[in-house]
């Protein structure tokens, strides 16, 4: 059961059949278009619901911040950070539409507000004057190394805002590599947090700290992030 996993995030059962729904929609549209790999029950539970969840150890999601999830795939972190908090204005940004078509109904379904599914790639909406250096906090669990994340992301947090990323334990490695990438986009990492998960899953959080405006020619299109990270 969901209550016995979110004991420690005070849910009421609003919020818990809020969850089991947007699950269920998840599983629905599984069957016919791909959304996750990740389809029993507990599992389900833990690396999506609970790992989302996890970000809320930050102390950062309360309020009305507004935070966009970058690679948001079916929804997370974004959709349970809205669920336990409904203040937040939440973007999700993911570069398929197929995730946008089904995140767009989902949240029709669950009857939200303030949080707005976005069809676009990452690196050429964060140059426009309405996405760029607009949000309080930006979030990914994309699959993609800290430097490049951090190329993707910083672009869209105004200064005094916060990169949030969430990793496995290869993230000393992945943090050294990324030195220069998080200091290039007017970054600085100012905590690491522990957040292990049941089954002995091992997770930390990034936090990194906008501490100055990002130039103007950062993100690098044409893929550059990723192919050749800074």
């Amino acid at each position: 059961m969901l209550i016995n996993y979110f004991e420690e995030y005070k849910l009421d059962t609003k919020n818990i059949d809020k969850f089991e729904k947007f699950k269920k929609l998840i599983l629905d549209y599984n069957e016919h278009t791909n959304l996750t790999r990740i389809t029993e029950d507990e599992e389900f539970n833990v690396k999506h619901f609970l790992d989302s969840l996890s970000l809320i150890k930050t102390n950062l999601f309360d309020g009305n911040k507004k935070v966009i999830d970058i690679g948001t795939g079916a929804g997370f972190p974004g959709v349970p950070l809205k669920l336990y908090n409904d203040e937040l204005d939440i973007t999700l940004l993911d570069s398929l539409r197929k995730r946008i078509d089904f995140l767009s109904g989902a949240i029709e379904e669950l009857g939200l507000k303030k949080i707005h599914p976005i069809h676009a790639r990452a690196e050429e909406i964060a140059r426009t004057e309405e996405y760029r250096e607009q949000y309080d906090i930006a979030v990914s669990r994309a699959v993609a190394n800290l430097s490049t994340l951090s190329e993707y992301t910083m672009a869209f947090v105004k200064v005094g805002g916060y990169f949030v990323s969430q990793k496995g334990p290869e993230y000393k490695e992945e943090l050294k590599n990324a030195k220069r990438a998080i200091e290039v986009m007017g970054g600085e990492v100012e905590d690491i947090i522990h957040t292990p998960l049941p089954n002995d899953i091992d997770h930390y959080i990034i936090v990194i700290k906008k501490v100055k405006s990002t130039d103007k020619k950062y993100p690098r299109g044409g893929g550059k992030p990723r192919k050749s990270p800074l």
